[in-house]
């Protein structure tokens, strides 16, 4: 499905769109994603940051510093507080959009599973799913691997 995707938080106080095509998606199993969701793990949608616009509301901005000292910066509602974007502070250049807030979700399938070692008991992967026990390295990979997938649509 081609830009622009439009989203918005629960209660529909906050729209935004994406104007560009995503940079990659992929599922996160590592225990901050699955501690932040409240669930087994996260579907992350990377897009550049200056494509990703808020039309609707305005957003309250959240900074977390985790145990490790890494820092967790992004967008939410301050109504509903869903978490609509991650904002990066080591790779200002991106946002990964929580693709579950999508107006349609019907495309989303993520390239890869990261920190597989991580996923919760019972999570049950595809057989050709591209799996990796850690992070995948670095951004670059997961971007390698949708740029793979779309040039083979």
């Amino acid at each position: 499905m081609p830009a622009p995707y439009s989203g918005g938080c629960l209660c529909g106080a906050l729209r935004y769109v994406v104007g560009a095509e995503p940079l990659t998606i992929y599922a996160c199993h590592c225990t901050d994603c699955q501690r932040r969701t409240g669930s087994a793990f996260a579907l992350s949608m990377v897009v550049p940051r200056n494509a990703l616009k808020l039309e609707k509301g305005a957003a309250v901005e959240y900074h977390v510093t985790l145990d490790d000292g890494r820092i967790k910066t992004g967008k939410a509602c301050a109504k509903c507080c869903c978490r609509l974007w991650g904002e990066p502070v080591k790779v200002p250049q991106i946002a990964i959009v929580q693709p579950g807030t999508l107006d349609d979700t019907s495309w989303v399938k993520p390239v890869a599973h990261i920190w597989t070692r991580s996923a919760q008991p019972g999570t049950v992967f595809a057989p050709d799913a591209v799996k990796f026990e850690k992070m995948a390295g670095s951004f670059d990979a997961l971007m390698q691997l949708w740029r793979e997938r779309s040039a083979g649509r």
